[in-house]
């Protein structure tokens, strides 16, 4: 039997352009992704911060190591650590910081934005993520905003 090779990178391409919908009704695959973070409710609405929501679900359905967090730092706990001028496209998850005089990776507790690498240009960072413009979506964001990268298979 043949073995597919699949990377959390190729399946969470596959959602590229879910979005979030504004108002009362929620996106069923956004409230999906939530379900398997134990600090979240299954009435847990999409206009929330998704992103780490959105890479436990991916990682869920691949049977890979999670976070089980909506916190997108809880992602900094997770497997091991990866030098983020070596990061590679298919298993590395990027940790952000989230607005401007953020503190540094030894919070946990404070804003950040979580995806998967997907490149870089310059002095930028490339990432998939969820919650990027209210959607899944490839964007980049400054190197300096990078709290960690943490490589989740081998």
């Amino acid at each position: 039997m043949r073995k597919i090779e699949l990377t959390a990178f190729d399946l969470a391409h596959r959602f590229l352009g879910v979005v979030e919908r504004p108002g009362k009704k929620d996106n069923p695959f956004n409230q999906w992704c939530v379900s398997p973070c134990v600090d979240a409710t299954e009435d847990t609405p999409d206009e929330v911060p998704w992103c780490s929501a959105f890479l436990n679900g991916i990682c869920w359905m691949l049977d890979l190591p999670r976070s089980k967090s909506v916190r997108a730092r809880s992602w900094l706990l997770v497997s091991q650590t990866a030098d983020p001028h070596f990061a590679q496209v298919g298993f590395d998850v990027v940790i952000l910081k989230r607005g401007a005089n953020q503190p540094d990776a030894s919070v946990l507790a404070a804003p950040g934005h979580v995806g998967l690498f997907a490149g870089r240009e310059e002095t930028n960072i490339v990432v998939l993520g969820g919650n990027q413009s209210d959607a899944v979506s490839v964007e980049k964001f400054s190197m300096s905003r990078v709290l960690g990268v943490r490589r989740i298979r081998d």
